[in-house]
């Protein structure tokens, strides 16, 4: 058989099989779906936060390639440290950027309140020390972080020692997209994640000031968001 009649066959295969579906309780790995037939594990409730640094491509073209590596370094170590602190689980780093799910008893106010822990790390502890090694001004981080939630289908995709999972469900997408809304902002929420919120994590500890501002998402049909520039101790 051909190189091209593989893949023919193959890619009918796929159209052509029912699928195998589960309910999943835990964030699933890669081990726990099956590569080789249309298998999948379902999420009835989950939250998803992309958190993505900002203007790293003006970075790369006018700092050294180790001076960026730095930055990306630093960044990717915080934010995968405060998302697994918040009890979420890290599902993919992707060049500049990094995804997470979280899943359980209050998954909304976790990330909700892991977004303001970024802003904190980068605020607090990466522009600091970046000032510090380098002198001031030499470079400021700026980042984005957007999360929200819905059912979510994971499946296996690529090739038998090339593959990795496949978020499938509002959630992933929106919240990648968010990290894309031109705002001074650094965490955006979808209105649906903002309603779910502990208190706790919407309004300054001991005060009625909410942390949050409404929005109104043009490129979305005006779907209602919230963004905030606070940030929450570490």
């Amino acid at each position: 058989m051909s190189f091209a009649s593989d893949v023919e066959t193959e890619v009918k295969r796929i159209f052509r099989q029912s699928w195998e579906k589960t309910k999943a309780i835990t964030v699933p790995d890669a081990s726990s779906i099956a590569l080789e037939r249309n298998d999948a594990k379902e999420m009835e409730d989950g939250t998803v936060l992309y958190a993505d640094l900002s203007g790293s491509t003006n970075m790369v073209q006018t700092k050294s390639a180790t001076f960026a590596a730095e930055v990306y370094r630093a960044y990717l170590y915080s934010a995968a440290q405060i998302i697994k602190n918040e009890g979420g689980v890290v599902t993919a780093y992707d060049g500049d950027r990094v995804m997470a799910v979280f899943l359980g008893t209050g998954p909304n106010t976790s990330a909700g309140r892991c977004a303001l822990k970024i802003n904190a790390a980068v605020a607090q502890v990466i522009n600091p020390a970046i000032d510090s090694q380098y002198g001031a001004g030499r470079y400021a981080v700026k980042q984005v972080v957007g999360v929200d939630r819905s059912s979510l289908l994971v499946a296996r995709t690529g090739v038998r020692g090339d593959n990795d999972l496949v978020w499938v469900g509002r959630a992933a997408n929106y919240a990648a997209k968010l990290t894309e809304i031109a705002r001074d902002d650094a965490s955006f929420i979808t209105g649906e994640v903002f309603d779910r919120l502990h208190d706790s994590a919407k309004y300054k500890s001991g005060t009625t000031t909410l942390m949050w501002h409404e929005r109104k998402w043009t490129q979305m049909n005006d779907m209602r968001i919230y963004s905030s520039n606070w940030t929450w101790g570490l």
